[in-house]
C-alpha cells in the first residue's frame, strides 16, 4: 500500500514535468534559436528579448505559486468535538445523529446544505463543511471553495490559490501570443524558404505551431474562469448549484462584478497583476445576498413577511466574518435587530436535518 501511493504521487508530476519539459524548450527555441541566430535586427533582438523574458518569469511566478501554495482546510472550529464525533457513531442513524449535528454547527457561519437539507458533514474529515468546501479524492482532504482538482499543476485549486491560477492561465496566454506575434514573420518565411538551411528552421516552425495551438486552448480556459469569478463561481458550484435552507440559489454568492472581482483579487489593485496573496476572507466564511427569507423562521422587522413570494431580500446568511463583511457595506442594509435575530435562529430550525455525506 505505501509503495503503491509513493507511485502515484510520482505519477501525479508527470503533467508538471510535460510542461517545465515544454517551457524548457520553448526558452531555448525562442531565445537562441530565433532571438540570437536568426534575427539580424539588434532593436529588435533587444526588444524581444527584454518582453520575452518579463513574460516569462511572470508566467514562471504564478505557475510555481500555483504549484506550491498549499491548499487551505477547514479550521478547528469546523471538526467535531472528540464527544460528538463518539456521539454520532454511537447513535444510529436518526432524530439523535441530527442533534449531535445541529450542536456542532449551530453556532458556525454556514449556510449552504445538502440535497436532502442536511447539515454538510464530510465522514472522513470528520468536520462539518464550511460553504463551498468539498471533499478532494485525490488530496484526501477537505479543501476550502475547491474549484477543481488539476493535474497540470498537481494540486487543488482553491481559496487559496486561485488568484495564483487565474494569474497563470493569463500569463501562459499572454507568453504564448507573444510567441506566437513575433515567430509568425519568420515562420512565413520558413514556407518561403526565405530562412537559411539550419535546425532554427525547425525550431521556429514548431515554436509557431505550439504556440499558436497552446493558445487556442488556453484562451477558451481562461476565458471561462473569467466568466466564473464575474459570478462568483466554482467549477463545482456551476455543475452543481450552492443548496441554501430555502432553495437552491445558482447566483447565490454573486454581489456584483466590482465585488466578486475584489473578493479573488482584494482591494488593492497594485496586487492584481502579481502572485502574491491578496484575496479577501478566510475562505470558511462567504457573504451572500439575493436570498429569500427562510419560511420557517420568524417574522422581522420592516414588514418582509408581507411582500411577495417571489421578491428576493437582502439578509444576512450567517454571521460574516470581518473581512467579508466589508464587501456588503455599500449595499442597501438590513437593520441590526434584524441581524440579531439571524443569528439566533441559524443552525436551529431546521427540522428536516440529517446526515448526509458528499464530496
Amino acid at each position: 500500500g505505501g509503495v503503491r501511493r509513493r507511485c502515484q504521487r510520482l505519477l501525479y508530476w508527470v503533467p508538471v514535468l510535460f510542461i517545465a519539459s515544454i517551457l524548457c524548450w520553448s526558452y531555448y527555441a525562442y531565445v537562441t534559436q530565433l532571438c540570437l541566430l536568426t534575427m539580424t535586427n539588434i532593436g529588435e533582438k533587444v526588444v524581444c528579448l527584454v518582453a520575452y523574458h518579463i513574460f516569462f518569469m511572470l508566467f514562471i511566478w504564478s505557475y510555481w505559486k500555483t504549484i506550491f501554495t498549499l491548499p487551505m482546510n477547514p479550521s478547528k472550529e469546523f471538526h467535531l468535538s472528540y464527544s460528538d464525533k463518539e456521539s454520532l457513531e454511537r447513535e444510529p442513524r436518526g432524530e439523535s445523529q441530527q442533534e449531535v449535528l445541529r450542536r456542532a454547527a449551530k453556532d458556525l457561519p454556514i449556510y449552504t446544505r445538502t440535497m436532502s437539507g442536511a447539515i454538510r458533514y464530510c465522514d472522513r474529515c470528520h468536520l462539518v463543511k464550511p460553504d463551498r468546501c468539498h471533499h478532494c479524492s485525490v488530496c484526501d482532504k477537505c479543501i476550502l471553495k475547491m474549484d477543481h482538482h488539476c493535474p497540470w499543476v498537481n494540486n487543488c485549486v482553491g481559496f487559496s490559490n486561485y488568484k495564483f491560477f487565474l494569474l497563470f492561465l493569463a500569463y501562459s496566454l499572454v507568453y504564448c501570443l507573444f510567441i506566437a506575434a513575433t515567430d509568425l514573420q519568420y515562420f512565413i518565411k520558413f514556407w518561403t524558404n526565405g530562412l537559411p538551411d539550419t535546425q532554427a528552421k525547425f525550431h521556429i516552425m514548431f515554436l509557431f505551431f505550439a504556440a499558436a495551438m497552446f493558445s487556442v486552448s488556453l484562451s477558451s480556459l481562461f476565458g471561462y474562469h473569467c466568466w466564473l469569478v464575474s459570478k462568483n463561481k466554482s467549477t463545482l458550484e456551476v455543475f452543481r448549484a450552492p443548496i441554501f435552507r430555502h432553495r437552491t440559489d445558482k447566483n447565490g454568492f454573486s454581489l456584483g462584478f466590482s465585488k466578486n472581482l475584489r473578493q479573488v483579487f482584494g482591494d488593492e489593485k497594485k496586487y492584481w497583476l502579481l502572485p502574491v496573496f491578496s484575496s479577501l476572507g478566510d475562505g470558511c466564511s462567504f457573504p451572500t445576498c439575493l436570498v429569500n427569507q427562510d419560511p420557517e423562521q420568524g417574522s422581522t422587522p420592516g414588514g418582509l413577511n408581507s411582500t411577495s413570494k417571489n421578491e428576493n431580500h437582502l439578509f444576512p446568511a450567517k454571521p460574516l466574518r470581518d473581512s467579508q463583511s466589508h464587501l456588503l457595506t455599500d449595499t442597501p442594509s438590513w437593520s441590526e435587530t434584524s441581524v440579531k435575530a439571524e443569528k439566533g435562529k441559524v443552525g436551529m430550525n431546521n427540522p428536516a436535518l440529517t446526515m448526509e455525506n458528499e464530496t
